[in-house]
């Protein structure tokens, strides 16, 4: 299943649909964050409207293709991933002597430019252990803080379920 949002001109009734559905989700957002309290709306309507802004000039509206299906599953992955490298690097971290072995790794990502290279980038960066260095072309550059273990393999998984989100080949 494929969730095709076509976001038009921001000054035009796709833009104004583009504009609700931003807003609501940081409002959303907002409200997660400030744990339902309306005493905090005050401060969360202007962080609303600044994050709505920006990320309208940031990522300005166009066509957005993401599907269901590789999204839960994308997030299921992130999720698991995260949470057994974070267990991971607490037992490298508690070891009465660490053993690490710290190196920098290049891969040649197969994503297409724009969104789904930035989103290999960042989502690297929030995996415990790994840390996105440098975007070139088509490689990616990564420090990893034990290169015996399969950073390699575990980036090329993330890259086929991000190439599966947007629909493209990896």
């Amino acid at each position: 299943m494929k969730v095709g949002v076509t976001e038009g001109n921001p000054r035009g009734t796709g833009g104004t649909a583009t504009l609700a559905l931003r807003a609501g989700l940081f409002a959303l957002l907002w409200w997660i964050l400030a744990e339902g309290r309306l005493d905090a709306w005050w401060l969360g309507a202007v962080g609303v409207a600044a994050a709505t802004w920006a990320s309208l000039r940031l990522a300005p509206p166009g066509a957005l293709n993401i599907r269901v299906v590789p999204l839960l599953r994308f997030l299921a992955f992130f999720v698991w991933n995260s949470l057994r490298g974070g267990a991971q690097v607490a037992f490298m971290a508690l070891r009465p002597r660490p053993d690490l072995a710290p190196a920098l790794l290049e891969l040649e990502l197969v994503l297409p430019p724009g969104t789904p290279r930035v989103l290999m980038l960042n989502t690297l960066g929030l995996m415990p252990g790994t840390l996105g260095v440098r975007l070139d072309a088509a490689t990616l550059r990564l420090h990893v803080l034990d290169a015996r273990l399969p950073v390699a393999a575990e980036a090329r998984a993330l890259e086929a379920h991000i190439a599966r989100l947007f629909g493209a080949a990896a």
